[in-house]
């Protein structure tokens, strides 16, 4: 009788292991204390092979701080496509924050951790503002689906409480900082749609997740 093999999953490239070991290490540490030693450590690839994927260890932590905002696009993006109207839309992305900062692993955003580390000029601080850009991108977008005024104006607000909860519950505030930011996300957006609403009722922070990149 003839028996199949078993099926074993395709081994990932150098790059893949790499770009998965750079993510865990800088997060978990930070992009300046980890070296290019213990990156090709964790991935198991010769010292060539970080050279050849990227060139060098800044380009490797612009790739990281890529695939860490591709990913939060996903989730934003998927979590909106649920939400019934633009305000839950608008909202919507304090929710998936939520869902971040109550995931076991959670160190902040890696976003504004990479920033304060990095010097003006160079690609990871670059990759850093485009990051930012596209928060405030979507929040303008969001605000002035939802009636706002001043989009724009509304937008910025929107991104410094945005900053502010991760800060916040990198600081020890953990998921009820977004619970609270999305409570006043709620106000601010009410009072430059001209809308009066009822105090937005205190919701828990969400019981903890699977791990997701922030």
């Amino acid at each position: 009788m003839d028996t199949q093999k078993p099926v074993t999953p395709e081994r990932r490239s150098a790059r893949e292991r790499l770009l998965a070991a750079a993510d865990e290490l800088f997060y978990e540490s930070s992009i300046h204390t980890v070296g290019i030693d213990r990156v090709i450590e964790r991935a198991g690839v010769a010292k060539a092979s970080l050279y050849d994927s990227f060139g060098s260890k800044e380009e490797l932590v612009r790739a990281y701080l890529q695939a860490r905002q591709e990913a939060r696009k996903g989730r934003i993006t998927a979590r909106l496509a649920n939400c019934a109207t633009p305000r839950d839309r608008l909202l919507g992305v304090f929710d998936a924050m939520e869902e971040v900062m109550a995931a076991p692993g959670f160190r902040g955003c890696a976003f504004n951790r990479a920033a304060a580390e990095s010097k003006a000029g160079t690609p990871v601080k670059a990759a850093c503002d485009d990051a930012r850009g596209w928060m405030r991108e979507l929040f303008t977008g969001l605000a002035r689906d939802a009636g706002a005024a001043d989009p724009e104006h509304l937008a910025s607000q929107l991104v410094l409480l945005y900053d502010g909860a991760a800060v916040s519950a990198q600081m020890g505030a953990g998921s009820s900082a977004a619970v609270a930011a999305r409570e006043m996300a709620a106000l601010m957006l009410d009072a430059a749609a001209g809308t009066s609403r009822a105090k937005p009722a205190v919701r828990s922070a969400r019981k903890p997740k699977a791990a997701v990149n922030a």
